[in-house]
């Protein structure tokens, strides 16, 4: 699972969690730490002079095995935004087809949901830190207003252009047929029907959910991690509860989306396209750093 921050993950991990045959965690590590192998070998002198890429190649893909080795069940789902942008990882060192579900939302919706989020969440003494936004426009010296909190989410280093960047890339690089796009608002109002479409694309059997009393079950730090406490809170009952962008954005910020909806929301458009290459890894390759100007000249 990748795709975007506050469009539904959590509660998504949620519901899936509910099925006895899939696990749905948090966040993890896996890509991290399997993109962190795969770079050591192409750097160290070592491996260049002696390559073993048969073994370079089993290292790497069993990091995800040994992670969820305490997972019983046959379905197992790895939460990083960073996966449309590394699917040859997937099937290239995991030697799995590449099946990622991609929650989306409107931007500005994003953007107001994390504004709430921060005000409702304000700093308290003994906290480990201040929250992850207001932290990057401290340590840069940026004045902290809701403008340039806004501005940062969606310029390189915000969480919203890396997202968005990471799955631009995969599509751009013929990834996107790999891609099964879930709109937060499509599962608010039809949850079951976005759930058998998920179970579709997996090559699953519909399950039926329930949609009252639900509970996160694998809560992050979150404000050890990120300095606000309910980032990946789920309200017990399913229904939409944000408010409306256009009172919550600086008029500023509402004009730049307007402006760049199409770039920014990039799937609506989206068709996809049947990729007829196959895509593998022969031990560790040189890195691709492409990114992706997500904004109007």
């Amino acid at each position: 699972m990748a795709g975007l921050p506050r469009a539904g993950s959590t509660l998504l991990s949620t519901l899936l969690n509910q099925n006895p045959r899939i696990y749905s965690g948090p966040s993890s590590p896996i890509l991290g730490a399997m993109y962190t192998a795969h770079e050591n070998f192409i750097g160290n002198e070592l491996y260049t002079g002696y390559p073993k890429p048969d073994a370079a190649n089993k290292i790497v893909g069993s990091i995800i095995d040994n992670w969820y080795y305490d997972i019983e069940k046959p379905v197992v789902i790895d939460k990083n935004r960073a996966w449309c942008a590394r699917v040859p990882f997937i099937e290239g060192y995991i030697k799995q087809e590449a099946k990622i579900i991609v929650p989306v939302r409107r931007i500005d919706e994003i953007l107001a949901s994390i504004l709430t989020m921060i005000k409702r969440n304000p700093f308290k003494d003994g906290q480990p830190r201040i929250n992850f936004v207001d932290e990057y426009l401290v340590k840069n010296n940026i004045p902290i207003n809701d403008e340039t909190r806004c501005k940062h989410l969606l310029n390189p280093d915000g969480i919203i252009w890396e997202s968005l960047n990471a799955t631009k890339v995969g599509v751009d690089e013929g990834h996107g047929d790999k891609f099964h796009y879930v709109d937060y608002n499509d599962l608010v109002t039809d949850p079951q029907g976005q759930l058998n479409e998920i179970y579709e694309f997996l090559g699953e059997d519909s399950f039926p959910h329930s949609f009252d009393n639900l509970s996160n079950q694998h809560r992050e730090d979150d404000i050890t991690t990120y300095g606000l406490g309910d980032m990946h809170e789920v309200h017990s009952k399913l229904e939409k509860t944000s408010s409306d962008p256009s009172t919550v954005l600086p008029s500023s910020i509402i004009e730049l989306y307007n402006s760049n909806k199409k770039n920014l929301e990039f799937w609506d458009d989206y068709q996809v396209v049947s990729n007829l290459s196959q895509t593998q890894i022969i031990a560790p390759q040189t890195k691709n750093e492409n990114t992706y100007n997500l904004f109007s000249q």
